[in-house]
């Protein structure tokens, strides 16, 4: 369910924005994409973790955070997510060329194959930040992952697509019949997101004693306390 509604938020933003000739403008559509993930990683995140993402899904696996056992059904849920959501979009909208909501290179193969592995690395590395270290502040930590995506989809997007996820790729792809350079969004974000979980816990282990890294356990019980006392 979380990869459908991020899916059928995300490529909506597109598809209309086409049709109304631009009325939800390109920063509206980062907007949504960064939204959707923020509401979806509070909504469900305490019970799925949230993923939405295969290349999350392995990344996490490869770091010992998550168990290969359970990788395939994750994967099977979120590209069929993906799939009927970009099906369902295609019932409402139409399937015309043009509307194709799917990510597609607009330079060089190379040129997104680079761009989705850097993407991918800073995403997942956030994520390996918020998500995995109690030395973070895990409350806003669906604030951080969708502020990153939105991010990303400002500068990336018009390049590449801002795809760092192979089932949101994968999904339009399926239903358009549309598979040009899919190796790209396949090969950059699952590299690039084992590459940032692992970058993370090369600087996850300190000497440092967690008082002296972080001052208070949760950023939200410090306010709480403060507030109390004032």
């Amino acid at each position: 369910m979380g990869t459908y509604f991020l899916i059928f938020a995300g490529c909506a933003s597109v598809i209309v924005n086409k049709i109304t000739k631009g009325t939800v403008t390109f920063p509206g559509i980062c907007v949504v994409w960064g939204l959707a993930v923020t509401v979806l990683v509070y909504s469900i995140g305490h019970i799925s973790g949230a993923h939405f993402n295969p290349a999350v899904t392995i990344a996490f696996a490869s770091c010992q955070r998550f168990s290969w056992k359970q990788v395939p059904i994750y994967i099977a849920a979120q590209v069929l997510g993906s799939t009927l959501a970009s099906g369902t979009l295609h019932l409402l909208f139409g399937g015309e060329r043009q509307l194709f909501a799917g990510t597609i290179p607009s330079g060089s193969n190379l040129q997104s194959l680079v761009l989705e592995f850097i993407i991918s690395f800073f995403l997942m590395f956030v994520i390996s930040a918020v998500a995995t270290d109690n030395r973070a502040v895990g409350e806003l930590a669906g604030i951080a992952v969708g502020a990153t995506v939105l991010l990303i989809v400002g500068f990336a997007g018009p390049i590449s697509g801002a795809s760092m996820n192979p089932a949101r790729t994968l999904g339009p792809a399926i239903i358009a019949n549309r598979y040009e350079s899919i190796w790209v969004y396949m090969a950059g974000p699952v590299c690039g997101m084992i590459a940032g979980a692992r970058a993370y816990n090369l600087l996850r282990f300190t000497n440092k004693p967690v008082a002296e890294i972080s001052k208070t356990d949760s950023f939200l019980k410090s306010l709480m306390w403060k507030s109390s006392v004032g």
